[in-house]
């Protein structure tokens, strides 16, 4: 079975884009993109800071480009992973009635109740530490589709 998974931030400059290369990497096989509910940095690399913390663990993510979330993205995706409450909320206020694609907060994929989002490190500066926290969300995602 193929599988369609679409990552999704605030910007999507830090957390969706390093989710997607995180996975991408993990599954080379498996299409993937990633988005953000605001508008922002459409068009714009992912932030620098973040790139470096991801190439530092042999992550290549310059490629990436910024794009809004769209209501489209119910149909062109399997499977659509926020980092946050907000951004699945967000998500949610754009699903097309009948729509039954899953959303999905990405720590749901982590066996640990203590932690509920994907901390955004352009506010708290730790890229290192939402790095670590997504590989270990991306391994319990790939169990779950394998």
């Amino acid at each position: 079975m193929s599988h369609r998974i679409l990552f999704v931030c605030l910007g999507n400059i830090c957390r969706s884009p390093a989710a997607e290369g995180v996975f991408r990497a993990l599954m080379p096989g498996v299409a993937t993109d990633s988005a953000g509910t605001a508008n922002w940095h459409m068009g714009k690399p992912p932030y620098g800071l973040m790139q470096a913390a991801a190439r530092e663990r042999g992550l290549e993510i310059a490629d990436m480009r910024a794009r809004q979330f769209q209501a489209e993205d119910f149909d062109r995706f399997d499977l659509i992973v926020g980092m946050d409450a907000e951004n699945i909320q967000n998500i949610e206020d754009m699903r097309p009635a009948g729509n039954d694609t899953p959303v999905r907060v990405l720590t749901d994929y982590i066996d640990d109740a203590r932690i509920d989002h994907v901390p955004d490190p352009y506010y708290t500066r730790d890229f290192d530490g939402t790095l670590d926290l997504i590989e270990r969300a991306a391994e319990g995602l790939k169990r779950s589709i394998t």
